[in-house]
């Protein structure tokens, strides 16, 4: 792969006997999230975990989003990145909002569940999507997974954007328009607890929107949902637990990538899980195994090696 940046250098024994006496690094282009998100604070952290593990890799970060990731590298604009499963598994399918069947997508991890939080000031009588109709609702720009599950939630309540008004801005902008009365809903997807929902709860009091009568409608446009539960106390006055839109963020790569290459990546990571976690809770616990989930992205061959290792048996492309 021609990573345009410089030539490959050599590094020697970087893994172990098990791989071969050298294998080539060279700069890599890391695609993390937007501004706000835990994507951006991981994606600093993993650089200098990789750079670390790989003598002689040079990894730039950039921001992104999950859809805009995986089409980046898929044109080669970047080599690995973070991504959302059911919007990768979107890509290699060709389904919208992807013009084509994505082919250079591999799997490389699972980190943490998402979920997928709509807030709601408490006293604005808004119990429900459909509440929404005629309302004004802030989300991330488009290209963000958060911005397309919210176009599909809408739709399974037979609406779309045009029934609302809607901002495509960052987390902080949002935070913002909630703040001064702008917006009735925030919606976005991401780790627990959000940061951003954590910075709007100190202004003012919050709902956290119950979607599980959703599931159903949101599992007929991408079989990949789930439900997950943010836990009572996750937020200021949450007195119960909500159920959310929940799926997973992993980690993609470039399938051209060379193998011991990636091998020596996935070790890093699942060698760096406590100083990962000690950036997002959402890491902690994280084992090997989970890492190794099958989010239906078939895994880069370097990754199944060392998950080979470690007695998990995973699919590749």
């Amino acid at each position: 792969m021609n990573f345009g940046l410089k030539p490959y250098l050599y590094l020697a024994c970087a893994v172990g006997a098990l791989l071969p006496a050298t294998a080539q690094a060279a700069d890599m282009r890391l695609m993390t999230g937007p501004q706000g998100g835990v994507w951006v604070p991981l994606g600093g952290q993993l650089k200098d975990i990789w750079e670390k593990a790989v003598p002689g890799l040079s990894v730039q970060a950039l921001p992104g989003a999950g859809i805009a990731n995986v089409r980046a590298i898929e044109e080669n604009k970047a080599e690995i990145g973070f991504g959302n499963s059911i919007s990768t598994v979107d890509g290699l399918a060709g389904n919208a909002p992807f013009p084509k069947k994505h082919t250079n997508i591999c799997n490389i991890a699972s980190l943490y569940p998402q979920y997928f939080q709509m807030v709601v000031p408490a006293n604005a009588g808004i119990n429900s999507v459909k509440d929404l109709k005629g309302k004004a609702i802030t989300t991330q720009p488009r290209g963000n997974t958060g911005e397309l599950i919210t176009g599909q939630l809408l739709k399974v309540h037979g609406l779309s954007y045009s029934d609302v008004k809607v901002s495509f801005v960052s987390y902080t902008d949002s935070v913002q328009q909630m703040q001064d009365g702008q917006a009735s809903a925030f919606s976005l997807g991401t780790a627990i607890p959000a940061g951003s929902i954590m910075d709007l709860a100190s202004s003012r009091d919050i709902k956290l929107l119950d979607l599980s009568a959703d599931l159903e409608g949101m599992k007929k446009l991408n079989p990949g949902y789930t439900l997950v539960t943010v836990p009572k106390g996750t937020y200021p006055k949450q007195d119960g637990d909500v159920k959310v839109i929940g799926y997973a963020t992993h980690l993609v790569a470039s399938c051209k990538l060379p193998a011991d290459q990636i091998y020596a990546m996935t070790k890093a990571v699942a060698e760096s899980i406590p100083a990962l976690a000690a950036t997002s809770k959402a890491v902690a616990g994280l084992t090997v195994k989970g890492m190794a989930e099958d989010v239906g992205v078939p895994f880069h061959p370097g990754a199944a090696k060392f998950y080979q290792e470690k007695g998990v048996t995973v699919a590749t492309q």
